[in-house]
């Protein structure tokens, strides 16, 4: 089972993947963890490029091919093999990032989006996907907070960026909104401004809900 976890900066996804793969654990399931950009050798080479800000001088355009070279590694050194063997793959981002930060943001055609995802997944989709949503201003508050333990605090007043950079942000919740409208049978939109125990329960309960599904459906086939 193939499980993908989405939502903007600050939302939690760490915490709460790491929540639900000791759940799945405790409930007997092999669990693998993963990520993106990166998550096999050759996608953590590509990830340093693309953080490192060395390709950004490109466009986003090429930021999109790279990711898109990043995933296929991924999928086929990692994620399948890691299906094919009855692990249940938890990832931190995966294609509807690349929707919503290249695509929606990035201003990139969609024909084009969708060319390079098809490639790049070679037919593997996610059997869920979790989206954490919250206002944007909140989750970059919570990113900017874990970010100045080992920084000076900035100031509190946002400046011109900053502002800019809020609207970008929420433009980007609501496209992830957006992606689970269009697609309900494979998305879950759960609330991430709670406490982490009630986000991680409703998190559980979606996952066991699909996981029931398929073996109902192996035990009737």
């Amino acid at each position: 089972m193939f499980v993908t976890f989405e939502g903007g900066e600050g939302v939690g996804k760490s915490t709460q993947i790491r929540l639900l793969a000791g759940a799945l654990e405790a409930h007997g399931h092999a669990v693998r963890i993963t990520r993106e950009p990166g998550g096999s050798a050759g996608a953590e080479a590509v990830r340093h490029v693309i953080l490192s800000g060395a390709a950004e001088s490109y466009g986003v355009r090429m930021e999109a091919l790279l990711f898109a070279a990043a995933r296929s590694d991924h999928v086929e050194t990692v994620i399948r093999p890691a299906l094919e063997t009855g692990s249940v793959v938890l990832c931190d981002r995966f294609m509807d990032s690349s929707r919503v930060y290249q695509g929606i943001t990035g201003n990139l055609p969609e024909r084009l989006i969708d060319g390079l995802e098809r490639v790049a997944i070679n037919g593997l989709r996610p059997d869920i996907t979790i989206i954490l949503d919250m206002p944007a201003a909140e989750g970059l508050a919570r990113a900017r907070s874990r970010a100045s333990q080992s920084a000076d605090v900035a100031s509190a007043v946002p400046d011109r960026f900053e502002k800019e950079e809020l609207e970008t942000h929420e433009k980007r919740r609501e496209a992830f909104l957006d992606i689970a409208a269009r697609d309900p049978g494979r998305c879950r939109i759960v609330d991430a401004s709670r406490a982490v125990d009630l986000i991680a329960a409703d998190v559980l309960s979606a996952v066991e809900a699909v996981i029931s599904e398929r073996q109902a459906g192996k035990v009737t086939a």
